[in-house]
């Protein structure tokens, strides 16, 4: 449980993060290239400032060096091999299938990871996966505002 817990945090955050840029680049007809790297952006620097800020949060607690050094990586590699599963939704599919497959591949796995997270925490697992769905529906939507704003406001 202890892997699942650790794979939790950075698993959901990479789902819903790509999930939502997707979406509003896909909104504000960014380009291929402006996404793929936003995708990468948020792979590789959000992630490491986030595993940082994980890390520094887990000494401030009290937690020994090993165990927060080996939540740190977790977090880390999780985050980036779900971010780059996105990747290559995007470099395989045309822009115009990509948010519709990103929101499915990620509704799906977001749907798994909290399935077995609440199963081990001996909770309904079909309450919290409709709570994440839910979070994760309102994202999508105010992401899909934003690129309709930057579409209609900034660009234009």
């Amino acid at each position: 449980m202890a892997a699942l817990t650790q794979m939790s945090y950075g698993g959901t955050a990479a789902i819903v993060t790509s999930m939502g840029l997707i979406v509003g680049f896909d909104t504000a007809r960014a380009s291929r290239a402006t996404l793929i790297g936003g995708l990468l952006l948020v792979a590789v620097a959000d992630n490491l400032a986030d595993s940082l800020a994980i890390h520094a949060y887990q000494e401030s607690e009290g937690l020994a060096a090993r165990h927060a050094f080996r939540s740190t990586v977790t977090n880390f590699v999780t985050r980036f091999l779900v971010a780059g599963s996105f990747v290559i939704l995007a470099l395989a599919l045309p822009l115009g299938r990509l948010a519709p497959a990103a929101v499915a591949w990620g509704l799906a796995l977001l749907a798994t990871l909290t399935y077995f997270v609440a199963r081990d925490r001996v909770v309904s697992p079909g309450l919290e996966v409709a709570k994440h769905i839910g979070v994760a529906i309102v994202v999508i939507a105010v992401s899909r505002a934003i690129g309709t704003w930057i579409l209609t406001r900034v660009s234009g």
